[in-house]
């Protein structure tokens, strides 16, 4: 998730083909009325992807389930219950547990997301015999969604032994151009979550959570609230996203600035990020990953780059000037490595709360940008194909090589 600011990536063909403009909410859209996400589920190819994986039934569950609950904290059991549910049969499904419900592959992110599309859209129109309201509306609609994202079930081992490793990743975006995209970041937390990495100096207990591509949720606190338990018990931390075709890129600096793109409610966000105690806001924050060893090393497929690049507006200046070494003294944030978009704010989140928790000099963490997934040459229309399938497999393996080398690096820079 760069931005069109920084380079043409995905972003930028969004914008190139046609998407729709960014706008921003309306009152209209209360707790009870279908999201702009929402209203894109009722489109072919979610249909076909929640049919070819079996996850067709999720909703339809949840209405049932609801339709059962007399009370609000019954309401309230019964979305984390199945919020949590649908995480794990997620997981479940791209580890290779349990039925595959279809013959979409095991490793395909999409069934989760449009899965949890249909389970809050029931849970907006649902009418109980009791009252709810929105404001009761809003927080079961808040629990469900952190229950299906993993964010709720983060369980790292305790003593010596094992490294422990968070690992995030986000939903599909830019999906008013192409309904049928993947995001291989969220491919990758599925298949990593609560796994063991065999690493050159030990194993590493993964766990992974997904993160929603909408302006809203950040700015209400959902990075913090999800990551500031689990930071200071991690070894190591790495927030990931899509990037640039054909390469991974490791962000070296991250800005303080929203560049406007339209996220997946067609909102667009163009302001410093908004964070707690503004006062004391740097206008950047950098990788602790240990970048060079990972550079180094092979991988995978595809190259790994340490990429510098920034773009500032100089002190005592008032345009914008790419710096590809990084920003200069006193500059004002215009985009970071990885752009202006979400995944630069995950980024810059992540590390400055890293940083307000006093664990820069002991934590390494940072953004790791995979490359765009891709559909086989040729393939406009089917929602996968085997070369699709290919990519994303191996854009997986690889991130699970940058986390071994990553883990090793680290403790060797310690011993």
């Amino acid at each position: 998730m760069r931005s069109v600011r920084v380079r043409i990536g995905v972003l930028g063909l969004a914008l190139l083909t046609g998407l729709t403009a960014p706008t921003t909410a309306t009152a209209a859209e209360t707790a009870s009325s279908p999201t702009v996400e929402e209203r894109r589920l009722d489109g072919d190819a979610p249909q076909e992807i929640l049919r070819r994986s079996g996850f067709a039934d999720v909703a339809p569950e949840l209405a049932r389930a609801l339709d059962r609950a007399h009370s609000y904290a019954q309401a309230r059991r019964v979305v984390v219950r199945e919020g949590t549910a649908l995480w794990r049969r997620a997981v479940d499904r791209a580890q290779g547990r349990g039925p595959a419900g279809g013959d979409l592959s095991r490793d395909d992110d999409r069934p989760l997301y449009w899965a949890r599309l249909g389970m809050t859209r029931e849970l907006r129109a649902w009418e109980p015999g009791f009252r709810l309201g929105d404001e009761r509306r809003e927080r079961l609609l808040d629990e469900l969604e952190r229950a299906s994202r993993g964010q709720t079930t983060v369980r790292h081992p305790h003593g010596k032994g094992v490294k422990r490793v968070l690992l995030t990743g986000f939903d599909p975006f830019t999906l008013d151009r192409d309904i049928r995209i993947s995001n291989p970041s969220g491919a990758v937390a599925l298949a990593l979550d609560g796994t063991v990495i065999e690493t050159a100096d030990g194993p590493a207990r993964v766990e992974t959570a997904v993160f929603p591509v909408r302006w809203r949720d950040f700015s209400e606190g959902t990075v913090e609230r999800a990551l500031r338990p689990h930071l200071p018990e991690v070894d190591l931390f790495t927030t990931v996203s899509q990037g640039r075709v054909g390469r991974f890129d490791v962000e070296r600096t991250n800005g303080a600035w929203r560049g406007g793109f339209g996220d997946n409610e067609n909102v667009g966000r163009t302001e410093t990020i908004p964070v707690s105690d503004p006062a004391s806001q740097p206008q950047w924050t950098s990788t602790t990953l240990p970048y060079a060893q990972i550079v180094a090393a092979d991988t995978g497929r595809f190259p790994v780059y340490d990429n510098t690049s920034v773009t500032e507006i100089p002190a005592g200046g008032t345009e914008p000037v790419v710096r590809p070494q990084g920003p200069t003294p006193g500059s004002t944030a215009r985009a970071g490595g990885g752009g202006d978009y979400l995944s630069n704010e995950i980024a810059y989140r992540a590390t400055l709360l890293r940083d307000r928790l006093g664990l820069h000099d002991r934590l390494p963490g940072g953004h790791v940008h995979t490359p765009v997934l891709q559909f086989g040459a040729g393939n406009t229309t089917e929602v996968t194909d085997p070369e699709f399938v290919r990519n994303r497999l191996d854009i997986i393996d690889q991130v699970r090589s940058i986390v071994a080398v990553a883990v090793s690096a680290t403790e060797r820079t310690r011993g």
